[in-house]
């Protein structure tokens, strides 16, 4: 499949693997994969109550917050890193021990894993206005629409694709030219996912 609408509104629900919380599943290959053994897996959780993160051995994790006050990170070397809606993405191992405190109530985050060795990963956020061009040079690409509506996507092969608030767009083996226009100042965040191997 070469391109695939993600929505919160329909996602899997699942509970988190240290069983703190529970996670909506937004994607993960291979398909059918669990969390011991996916190549890549992108998810949104909504976290409630402070807490250690779950720890997932061999892979890389990148996190930005989708919504809420925000989200303090304490990581493993004692430094602390302090996320909000919109704001910078933090990068870390899955080995890593982190221990995360809510800023002012609950917090929904989007999280993105690479299993290390297979697969690496960037993600980053983006403001839209108006027109802009992009180019996919990635085997999987996400585009996630944290704030903004009815943003229209020209996908490489000129099918055109539209996002709202809480979705995204992931493409699979579609590298090339993507035309994005926004009528309204629209937040995005864009993850790059290639092969590794």
């Amino acid at each position: 499949m070469p391109h695939s609408l993600l929505d919160l509104a329909t996602a899997r629900a699942m509970p988190w693997k240290n069983g703190g919380g529970e996670t909506l599943e937004l994607a993960i290959a291979p398909a059918g994969a669990g969390l011991d053994d996916f190549a890549w897996r992108i998810s949104s959780a909504r976290v409630a109550a402070d807490g250690a993160f779950s720890r997932f051995a061999g892979v890389d994790r990148s996190l930005a917050l989708l919504s809420g006050a925000g989200l303090r990170l304490r990581r493993g070397d004692g430094r602390v890193e302090e996320l909000h809606a919109g704001g910078a993405v933090a990068r870390f191992t899955g080995e890593e021990a982190i221990a995360a405190t809510l800023v002012d109530g609950p917090v929904g985050d989007l999280n993105l894993m690479t299993r290390r060795g297979v697969w690496r990963h960037r993600l980053t956020p983006q403001r839209l206005h108006g027109r802009q061009e992009l180019h996919n040079d990635a085997a999987v690409m996400l585009l996630w629409c944290q704030a903004g509506a009815g943003i229209e996507c020209r996908l490489p092969d000129g099918e055109m694709q539209r996002l709202e608030s809480g979705q995204g767009l992931l493409l699979e083996d579609q590298p090339g030219p993507l035309a994005l226009q926004a009528p309204q100042p629209a937040l995005l965040y864009l993850a790059w996912l290639y092969r590794q191997g």
